[in-house]
């Protein structure tokens, strides 16, 4: 059993999770689902599989190393990932992203040090996602109502959310104040909506 230090939950320390067959987050019934997804290879992105790398250390212009699912518009949706980073030299690089068709709207991303934080607001999510701990990310999406983010299964974070059309995106990508490199192998990922 591992233990951890005192006030490590209070201030939403990791504790490394194993990519198992975990449950969803929250009560159903869920219906496991498969949506198709392009692969985003922009500037100095590089995708290999589960793989995301931003090989140049650039501040500007558009970096990124991503898989974009397929657009949905109602009900409620659940993600689920493991991510882990492997390299980071740069800071301020987004990871999972819940994206409106007409713009960002969710965008959960680290920075150097392990923070995760939300990038719309800033909101600390949780701390130590540093390199090489495994970390499980959970969104659930109820359109026209909230967004919820789970980490290592424990809610983290609640927004509100408008109708319309979305879609989830994975991988590594350049905030406007972040820059690579960047390394970042993801596993685990399943869908699942009700």
């Amino acid at each position: 059993m591992r233990l951890l230090p005192a006030g490590a939950a209070a201030i939403g320390l990791l504790v490394p999770a194993l990519p198992a067959s975990a449950d969803p987050v929250e009560s159903g019934p869920w219906t496991s689902y498969s949506p198709s997804f392009d692969v985003q290879e922009r500037g100095c992105g590089d995708v290999s599989d589960l793989t995301f790398r931003l090989t140049c250390s650039t501040g500007s212009g558009d970096q990124r190393a991503e898989r974009r699912y397929a657009t949905y518009s109602s009900g409620t949706r659940q993600f689920e990932g493991y991510f882990k980073i492997s390299s980071l030299a740069g800071s301020r690089i987004s990871l999972k992203q819940t994206f409106k068709t007409t713009g960002p709207f969710f965008m959960l991303a680290v920075e150097r040090g392990g923070r995760l934080y939300a990038v719309h607001g800033g909101t600390t999510i949780a701390t130590g996602a540093t390199v090489g701990t495994t970390v499980r990310v959970n969104t659930v999406h109820v359109v026209g109502s909230t967004h919820r983010t789970y980490i290592n299964g424990s809610l983290k974070h609640t927004v509100a959310s408008e109708s319309g059309s979305f879609y989830d995106k994975f991988g590594a990508y350049r905030t406007d104040s972040g820059q690579g490199p960047a390394t970042v192998q993801w596993s685990g990922i399943r869908f699942w909506r009700k």
